[in-house]
């Protein structure tokens, strides 16, 4: 089973990608799970209102949509990322766009392992779990 990362914007690379990929694969061991086929695609804002609106039904931008593949303990999706609105939360948050882009890639994979963001209490525990997450990209 892989975790694959596709670009479907020009000038964007994400620095640390194998390390962060040993992370998640570390992570979702350790949750008892297996990885299966992970897809991670980067796009723009017009790519991802379109998902957003078909799949969804949502009219607006966002972050990251998650399509959720799993099948028993094996972890598998595709998670969409908008280039675009990682770098303006970056700036609004004030961390680098590589950062928030890592952030955004784990919160995907914390919505397959079963977490939500839904209320406040669980927005907490899932910027939580992602802060744990981010913190072994720097080690």
């Amino acid at each position: 089973m892989s975790i694959r990362i596709f670009y479907d914007v020009e000038g964007v690379r994400l620095n640390g990608w194998l390390k962060l990929v040993k992370i998640i694969r570390q992570k979702v061991n350790e949750r008892q799970y297996k990885v299966g086929d992970l897809n991670f695609i980067i796009t723009g804002d017009s790519e991802i209102r379109s998902l957003n609106v078909k799949y969804l039904e949502h009219d607006y931008f966002t972050d990251v949509i998650t399509f959720n593949y799993n099948e028993g303990n094996r972890v598998g999706g595709e998670i969409y990322i908008s280039i675009d609105t990682v770098a303006i939360n970056a700036e609004d948050y004030g961390v680098s766009v590589q950062d928030e882009l890592k952030r955004v890639i784990i919160h995907g994979v914390l919505h397959l392992l079963g977490m939500n963001d839904i209320t406040e209490e669980e927005r907490k525990q899932m910027r939580t779990e992602e802060d744990k997450w981010l913190l072994l990209t720097r080690i």
